[in-house]
């Protein structure tokens, strides 16, 4: 009744129980439950979805004896999925140490505010017999542990002997001990084993067992043959990336044996993932803007003059998107690569008219002078154009307006924090890198390298 009083709930769905039981004998847990909810249209409201998701963590508080998350609804549904942030896997040998190592982590973030919803994929809240063979005492008896292992699984845990189909239907026949004979530790005990000492015939489990009463964790989740603990939760007021940062360094203090591992998954994984992929096309993207730029221009140095404002439009981005209070998302990620060919399509304008006034026989210096006033104008008028072009998208409303608007504010911050630069880097690196030139063929006469001269050339009528 008090979600549905959450702003924004129009409808709510509850479902009681996993039922994976169903498809894999075991693994059902009726301790598990899920409430979903339908929120109202965005149009319809002021406030985000992530709003009303913190105002439903404000009523979970009030029942500490839950472990409950609020989270998106999955993409994929299946056994174990969770729609998070963070995923932080953990392998090792022994459960124990895992459950150890997990329960640090989890104290850790939870003792600081960003990150919300911990949880893990551990849960000691199962019922169960442990049933410890006395080894001693079994071999006395002539019965083999595996003896004891093959008739509790069989007798307790059920075991599937046959089928049976009725109409357009198969069943499975399982064999097990009925209720009576298994419904506790007393009742565990009564059962018998078979023994291959001579004259012994059956031995009851308990004269050759000990018996335990503890809670067991519900399921034991395994990776790449390693049992695993998966440590969850989402983060308020903090980037996805700060998030994984600090994570990671807390569990690196922890000095964990060698035979454990760590490693984040989910979306922690694919942010890193998408990080290094990322320079790798930066990297590409400046490689083959050069080889093109060379090509036209016919040289190996205008290029360079052209892309060096490239790598200083980044932090003019990345403070966009700090002062708008926009992630680092793949959207944005294509905002930085559109907004890399708008600064170089701005350099190429006053480096090609530079080399056509020095081509009419204009002096260096004098042909920077004039290119920068005559090319002002339509770079202000395109980048004037662009901006207008993208208030809409980053102030828009609507279904996925969110995501888009990273692209937009990166476009948009970048460009007009860049353009004062932009405009005064280009020419002062022109003619750096051209004395630099000069230079180095002064210096190689020795060689018998020439000076490159510019040969005046009749006026031409500008196009």
């Amino acid at each position: 009744g008090r979600i549905r009083q959450v702003r924004g709930v129009t409808k709510t769905f509850t479902t009681i129980g996993d039922t994976t039981g169903r498809i894999s004998r075991g693994q059902g847990e009726v301790t598990r439950a899920g409430i979903y909810c339908r929120l109202i249209d965005l149009g319809e409201r002021k406030y985000s979805q992530f709003e009303s998701m913190t105002d439903a963590r404000r009523i979970l508080v009030d029942y500490p004896d839950l472990r409950a998350a609020v989270q998106d609804v999955a993409a994929i549904s299946a056994s174990g999925f969770r729609q998070v942030m963070i995923d932080l896997n953990l392998r090792g040998p022994e459960m124990g140490k895992l459950a150890e190592y997990s329960q640090r982590i989890t104290d850790w973030m939870r003792s600081h505010g960003s990150y919300v919803d911990v949880d893990t994929s551990l849960s000691f809240r199962k019922p169960e017999v442990r049933i410890v063979p006395n080894r001693e005492r079994a071999s006395e008896l002539g019965v083999s542990v595996q003896a004891i292992s093959a008739t509790t699984n069989i007798l307790v845990g059920g075991y599937p002997v046959s089928t049976y189909k009725e109409a357009d239907q198969q069943y499975d026949v399982w064999l097990r001990a009925d209720l009576g004979f298994r419904d506790d530790a007393v009742d565990i005990a009564r059962l018998t084993v078979p023994s291959t000492k001579p004259g012994v015939g059956v031995v009851e489990l308990g004269n050759v067992s000990d018996f335990e009463e503890a809670q067991g964790p519900s399921t034991i989740e395994r990776f790449s043959r390693q049992r695993q603990v998966v440590v969850s939760a989402n983060l308020e007021g903090k980037a996805l990336g700060e998030g994984v940062d600090e994570l990671g360094a807390f569990v690196r203090t922890l000095d964990l044996p060698a035979d454990y591992r760590w490693e984040f998954i989910g979306q922690a994984k694919n942010l890193n993932d998408t990080m290094a992929n990322f320079v790798i096309a930066f990297g590409l993207a400046f490689l083959f803007m050069y080889m093109i730029l060379a090509a036209q221009f016919e040289s190996f140095v205008h290029p360079l003059t052209i892309l060096l404002a490239i790598p200083l439009t980044i932090p003019f981005a990345i403070l966009s998107l700090i002062l708008l209070r926009t992630s680092l998302d793949i959207y944005a990620m294509f905002g930085l690569f559109m907004l890399f060919g708008i600064v170089k399509k701005n350099g190429i304008l006053q480096v090609d008219y530079t080399n056509v006034l020095r081509r009419r026989g204009m002096a260096r210096d004098p042909a920077i002078l004039e290119a920068n006033a005559v090319r002002l104008r339509p770079i202000l008028m395109t980048t004037v154009m662009l901006v207008a072009a993208m208030i809409p998208m980053a102030m828009g409303e609507g279904p996925g307006a969110a995501s888009r608007a990273g692209m937009a504010k990166v476009i948009l911050g970048g460009q007009v924090l860049s353009l004062l630069l932009t405009l005064l880097l280009t020419p002062v690196a022109y003619s750096l890198w051209d004395d630099l030139t000069i230079l180095l063929f002064r210096g190689g006469a020795w060689l018998g390298w020439t000076e490159p001269a510019v040969t005046a050339a009749a006026p031409q009528q500008e196009p």
